[in-house]
């Protein structure tokens, strides 16, 4: 069985007084408005389709994968034009305010999330039925996610825990210390890990794996190497993953594709359908992954890809820090004429240059493929899943937190640096130290690039200002709050160091 994500019927009050709607057109109802808040969660069923609803705020990934690459030195925004999708384009070159489309979008859809998944604890105490231990669980895992990625691009955020703001707290309520946010995160996947079970019947669903990763992730991003390191062996050593071996670039490829949905390196993936449509106006009620077709090559018409937007485009600079005999380079990226020149018929090929920018390269693990298509846009239904936690991230974050942990044990790490190397080919390395850690996050650039992590790496050692152009450090580690947030909760809240 698969879990398809479903919109849930339910209007969204944020904290900072924002009101969403919800796209409520996926899911019939009979009869139309018969249950309300009140009169909800009566049946393992209510719980279960509110659960759905929870998950489904996931599916607004894209906006993390390009968000994670543009702010780097990975990609640039691309796209027609300058104007299209302005705020990736600001992102891109660091003039970002806090008056920006993208960010606002990031600060909805999160605390979205979180709603949701504060609605079901609200209900927890309502029935008793089977699976109720694991199906909170799995809430616990997607408040946490929520949260961390609230916390990770804004640092301090209002704080809401199994409850709704009141009419009369939303212009009172105050950003919270990111650190106390960042210990809620880590006591909902604590808990997450210790209900869930390492498979599950449904694709989708959370397991202890996931649990347990994330949160040696939110564990490594402050610096936490022991904690991490115990949390990630466990996934290693405990978990039904291991790693594949390949041999060509177009394996490696293969690897993010739908056919290779759920491998043995798969930890956790968020499921997308291309049996249903959506429309521009209404990006996250879509049920396709729309960062594929966005990156597609823009007007082509030739084998293999399909047409696209022309989105977040690598950078010749990550091109080339593949060493040439890396599968991974041509796996990860792709240098379209070299491409083109190597077809039979290279003439009869053609594509398009947008406005936006253009380097040649392109993002080869989620690209629109003609074998691919969903139904009816084919830029807004792909049926690929975003791979959010695979085992190689899993055995590198293990890596660096042996490697940087008091007491540090660099033989573990260097095994599990070369266990990710020898995978695909590459020589085992034979370093220690500082060098070490320097080869690690090298690794992990070349490993995990145009899947949404680099800028958060490059910030989180302290990397960034050296990488990436125009960022300024005291400035750019936080993204601002958005402007009509800071309003809408009564401009009691100071804006992030420097906007």
């Amino acid at each position: 069985m698969r879990l398809y994500n479903k919109i849930f019927i339910f209007f969204i009050l944020l904290s900072g007084g924002v009101i969403f709607n919800a796209c409520d057109d996926r899911l019939d109802l009979e009869p139309l408005y018969a249950q309300d808040a009140d009169s909800y969660f009566n049946t393992p069923e209510d719980y279960n389709r509110a659960l759905i609803g929870a998950y489904d705020l996931m599916q607004t990934s894209y906006l993390n994968l390009w968000i994670g690459e543009i702010a780097s030195d990975n990609a640039i925004a691309g796209g027609e034009s300058v104007n299209d999708t302005q705020g990736l384009h600001e992102i891109e070159s660091m003039t970002h305010n806090a008056v920006n489309n993208e960010l606002r979008s990031v600060f909805q859809f999160n605390y979205a999330g979180v709603t949701r998944t504060n609605y079901l604890f609200i209900n927890q105490d309502n029935i008793d039925f089977a699976g109720k231990e694991v199906l909170f669980g799995e809430a616990h895992f997607l408040r946490a996610y929520y949260y961390f990625q609230l916390v990770k691009y804004f640092g301090d955020v209002p704080l809401i825990i199994d409850r709704f703001l009141g009419a009369d707290e939303v212009n009172t309520i105050g950003r919270t210390p990111a650190a106390e946010v960042y210990a809620q995160i880590e006591s909902d996947l604590l808990q997450a890990s210790e209900s869930l079970e390492w498979t599950v019947s449904v694709e989708g669903r959370v397991t202890k794996g996931a649990a347990l990763a994330l949160l040696g992730r939110v564990y490594l991003y402050q610096d936490k190497f022991q904690e991490a390191s115990e949390v990630l062996e466990r996934v290693i050593m405990e978990g039904p993953y291991s790693l594949i071996t390949t041999t060509t670039s177009e394996e490696y490829a293969d690897l993010f594709s739908v056919n290779q949905e759920g491998n043995s390196e798969s930890v956790f993936e968020i499921q997308y359908s291309g049996q249903e449509g959506g429309s521009y106006d209404c990006i996250v009620c879509l049920e396709g992954f729309a960062a594929v077709g966005f990156q597609g090559i823009r007007q082509y018409d030739g084998p293999v890809y399909g047409d696209g937007n022309s989105y977040n485009l690598p950078t010749a600079d990550l091109y080339n820090a593949f060493d040439a005999a890396d599968i991974r380079q041509d796996g990860t990226v792709l240098n379209l004429d070299e491409f083109i020149s190597e077809q039979p018929n290279p003439d009869e090929i053609s594509y398009a240059i947008g406005g936006g920018g253009h380097t040649g390269f392109y993002n080869n693990k989620y690209i629109k493929r003609l074998d691919e298509l969903g139904l009816p846009d084919t830029d807004l239904t792909s049926p690929v899943n975003y791979r959010l936690i695979r085992l190689p991230d899993v055995y590198l974050m293990a890596a660096e937190a042996f490697n940087r942990k008091a007491g540090p044990e660099d033989a573990k790490a260097l095994g599990y640096l070369n266990d990710v190397r020898e995978r695909v080919g590459m020589p085992t390395l034979n370093l220690a130290g500082a060098q070490l850690t320097e080869a690690i996050w090298n690794e992990r650039r070349l490993e995990l690039s145009g899947e949404g992590f680099r800028f958060w790496d490059l910030v989180r050692t302290g990397r960034a200002a050296e990488e990436i152009d125009g960022f300024v450090a005291g400035r750019h580690e936080l993204f601002p709050i958005p402007q009509i947030e800071i309003d809408l909760a009564g401009g009691n809240w100071d804006q992030n160091p420097n906007y």
